[in-house]
């Protein structure tokens, strides 16, 4: 038997220590304001047509999709779930991993915790906060292990799948053996998808998390029934070891959660960031700003996104999200609507931004994402940022302010200020609510809006 199922097994409320369940409730709450202004995406509307096709539910264990309502299986609910998160890329992430959990593991535990509600097992937020510290600390520590491991660069879905299933297997009451055994089912079957293919050629396919997810979801199903798969050679490997010690007393989503100011890929928040302070410290308008050169890492350079015809080539994009910030001073929700991406004066400087692939950035950008921008006026003169990393990693963390105007921002459009408030409220501090509360927390990420933004 590993390790790591025994720890799952034998976790409880009082083993989590207070800086991870502050992490655990700005996850929650962040998460959740981007399935909000996910629902409304095409990318989201699709999926929730799709999963009542290939994944309808029976009589004994209907789940509803995320800030939708409809019911499907578990593993339908996961996949359009992790789908409408995946959608506006401002979920949390790790930078290690070079990915995200959150976008799967909410979606999918919901969908299981879902199903439990509809056949009388009711949940506490301390019960919620054990299974999502789970997801979270095996989903990175999985991840580590894979990027050290494979040739490829995979996408989140492919780690997050190991995490959703010994999470979703401790919710089924799973036994340490059967815990392994989900592992071994989620990491064989999970998506192990190229991500710089996404990124090269951006569509719909995003980050794998819509396969990731229900992946873990139906491992962990598999293994309540005696399915067997293990090991899964992230978690129970010679190789793996070193990842995984410190388990339990050492926590990764602690040191290694950051969350987003900008809803698109994070390889380019730290131009986002450069640009903004320099408009504002140099009191510039748009006008002024005859073309712009950002010096940044390999990876980020392949980044599509001059001209984007669609949010998916947007959220993987340096470029114009750039030129927004230049134009607009601000990247929220009335910047996620389709005339932006005609927007004349955002092309005129997106068009004359100048990626520059920097080996000296390259070479630091392993634990962080760097860049250095040099804004061009049209008087000539060369402003100049210095090299920097994103803002909202551990170190360099959002404020508890921060959090909660982003959530708002995308919250209110689509669900109304009353919701929103409860929402929020709920959300953050979660851990703290009993059954009824938390029941309630549930409907509200679970309910459609019936709104379109």
């Amino acid at each position: 038997m590993s390790g790591f199922s025994e720890f799952v097994d034998a976790l409880s409320f009082d083993d989590l220590p207070l800086e991870l369940l502050v992490v655990l409730r700005r996850s929650f709450l962040d998460t959740m304001g981007v399935a909000a202004i996910g629902s409304t995406t095409l990318m989201a509307k699709t999926a929730r047509r799709v999963s009542p096709l290939l994944y309808g539910a029976g009589d004994r264990f209907p789940s509803r999709v995320l800030m939708d309502g409809g019911l499907v299986s578990p593993t339908g609910a996961a996949m359009a779930g992790a789908m409408t998160l995946d959608s506006v890329d401002a979920h949390d992430g790790t930078t290690p991993n070079k990915g995200h959990a959150g976008s799967a593991v909410f979606p999918a535990l919901f969908a299981v915790i879902d199903a439990l509600h509809r056949n009388g097992r009711q949940m506490s937020g301390e019960e919620f906060a054990v299974v999502l510290a789970i997801a979270y600390e095996v989903s990175y520590r999985a991840g580590q292990v894979q990027h050290a491991t494979c040739s490829d660069y995979h996408t989140s879905g492919a780690w997050t799948a190991v995490g959703v299933a010994v999470a979703c297997a401790k919710l089924l009451g799973c036994n340490p053996q059967q815990i392994a055994h989900a592992a071994g089912i989620g990491e064989y079957h999970g998506p192990r998808s190229q991500m710089m293919r996404c990124i090269d050629h951006p569509t719909m396919l995003r980050d794998g998390v819509g396969w990731g997810a229900p992946c873990g979801v139906s491992a962990a199903y598999l293994a309540q029934q005696d399915f067997t798969g293990a090991p899964a050679l992230t978690c129970d490997s010679e190789a793996a070891k070193p990842y995984w010690s410190g388990l339990g007393s050492e926590w990764l989503t602690v040191d290694h959660t950051h969350y987003k100011l900008y809803p698109c890929c994070r390889w380019a928040h730290p131009s986002i960031d450069a640009v903004h302070n320099l408009m504002r410290d140099n009191s510039l308008t748009h006008q002024q700003i005859e073309c712009v050169e950002i010096k940044t890492f390999h990876y980020a350079t392949r980044l599509a996104g001059h001209e984007p015809a669609n949010w998916d080539e947007f959220a993987y994009g340096i470029a114009f999200p750039v030129a927004i910030m230049i134009v607009r001073g601000k990247i929220g929700a009335e910047e996620l609507q389709d005339p932006i991406l005609q927007d004349p004066d955002i092309l005129r400087i997106s068009r004359a931004t100048r990626l520059i692939d920097d080996p000296e950035l390259t070479a630091k950008s392993i634990k962080k994402r760097w860049a250095q921008v040099t804004l061009i006026t049209s008087d000539g003169r060369r402003l100049e940022d210095q090299p920097r990393s994103p803002r909202g990693d551990a170190e360099v963390p959002l404020s508890d302010e921060e959090i909660s105007k982003k959530f708002y921002n995308f919250a209110r459009p689509v669900l109304g200020v009353e919701r929103s408030r409860s929402l929020h409220d709920l959300a953050s501090t979660f851990d703290q609510l009993g059954t009824v509360e938390f029941a309630e927390l549930l409907d509200h990420c679970l309910e459609g809006s019936g709104k379109n933004f």
